[in-house]
């Protein structure tokens, strides 16, 4: 090879080397933006919520009910847990503010809306349609996205932590009983109740779900956990919130 072919090589190979340096370089920063980029939206579309919530439970009317809870998986589209779609005829609209949810743990604090829907659960935490509302027997189960706004820390939680939902007149205090990683299309953890071949759901349940590892979603994390207590919401927070 002559020293101009070798030359020209040389700069082939360096100005290929500088090509995928940069192209790594932008995958990893829109890698990030879609991770960590959307935070500030979330926290947003949060607020707003919120402020729907408050209106909402100001004025008169009961909160929302369902009946019988019987999830399935979905015919097409997304699966549960953590995806699946539903029609959101229940417990409310598609992406109405349903509930708070609390991880003292995390020391986060979430509005749930109803659906599963990619863009029910787009900026929230969603119902999974079908199942029971909170403090009901049966399993009311909510699904989020893997993501540092939402559930991103989940798998910090452990069996005894408590989770607290905010309803309009009550306050649920649940106790996680378990943590466990099962595939997507498990759908039988968002069941009435879960574990019983079908039977009738007799403790009041609390099931959340979200991808799992961080980074991939070929699995789902679930957090388990049973109502212990509840006290009207107008009693005031209640001391697990507090301490």
């Amino acid at each position: 090879m002559s020293g101009r072919a070798g030359a020209a090589l040389r700069i082939a190979t360096r100005t290929l080397g500088e090509l995928m340096t940069t192209l790594g370089l932008v995958t990893m920063l829109f890698a990030g933006y879609a991770v960590w980029g959307q935070t500030g939206a979330i926290d947003a579309r949060q607020g707003q919520l919120d402020q729907q919530l408050d209106e909402r439970w100001g004025a008169s009317g009961d909160a929302p009910t369902v009946g019988p809870a019987t999830p399935a998986p979905s015919g097409g589209g997304s699966k549960a847990p953590g995806n699946r779609s539903g029609s959101g005829d229940q417990g409310g609209p598609p992406g109405e503010a349903v509930a708070r949810l609390h991880i003292p743990k995390l020391g986060k604090r979430w509005v749930v809306v109803e659906g599963v829907r990619s863009r029910d659960i787009r900026y929230a935490p969603g119902h999974y349609p079908g199942t029971a509302l909170p403090g009901e027997v049966g399993n009311f189960s909510v699904a989020g996205h893997r993501t540092p706004a939402i559930f991103w820390r989940l798998d910090e939680v452990r069996s005894s932590d408590v989770i607290v939902v905010e309803t309009r007149t009550s306050w649920y205090v649940y106790r996680v009983t378990g943590l466990s990683v099962v595939k997507p299309d498990a759908v039988e953890v968002i069941a009435p109740a879960p574990g019983s071949r079908g039977g009738a759901p007799t403790a009041k349940l609390l099931t959340l779900t979200t991808c799992h590892p961080k980074w991939s979603n070929g699995h789902r994390l679930v957090v388990r956990a049973e109502l212990v207590r509840a006290q009207e919401r107008v009693a005031g927070s209640p001391a697990e919130l507090r301490s």
